[in-house]
């Protein structure tokens, strides 16, 4: 059974700084692409990041590059999301998926193809 599960959610201060953990179980995560994405009350969900399967390219929002940063551990079975400046627009709850097309998937824009997904994990902002 494949479960992805985030973790790292919590309350931060505009401006601050939070790491997100996505950790992987029931596959062999070295072999897939894996992403983020975050849907606030009353929008869409919408992307966030992706990083390939060793990490070696990496996708962003126009609205995080330069304050977002994706990375993975694969012998942890474990992708990250460092979050930095922090803004209110960015609170959400967040979730992981992985991906065994690779980044094509994410260039898509159709999240609907992505194989597993996570359950979320909220993150609020106080401005």
């Amino acid at each position: 059974q494949v479960q992805l599960v985030e973790s790292g959610g919590g309350l931060v201060e505009a401006g601050g700084s939070l790491r997100l953990s996505c950790t992987a179980s029931g596959l062999t995560f070295g072999s897939y692409a894996a992403g983020w994405y975050r849907q606030a009350p009353g929008k869409e969900r919408e992307f966030v990041a992706a990083i390939n399967y060793n990490g070696a390219s990496t996708y962003y929002a126009d609205s995080v590059t330069g304050r977002f940063t994706v990375s993975r551990d694969n012998a942890k079975n474990t992708m990250y999301l460092q979050m930095n400046d922090v803004r209110p627009e960015d609170a959400a709850v967040y979730y992981c998926n992985a991906d065994s097309l690779g980044l094509s998937t994410y260039y898509s824009g159709d999240s609907s193809r992505h194989d597993y997904w996570g359950q979320g994990t909220q993150v609020t902002v106080s401005s």
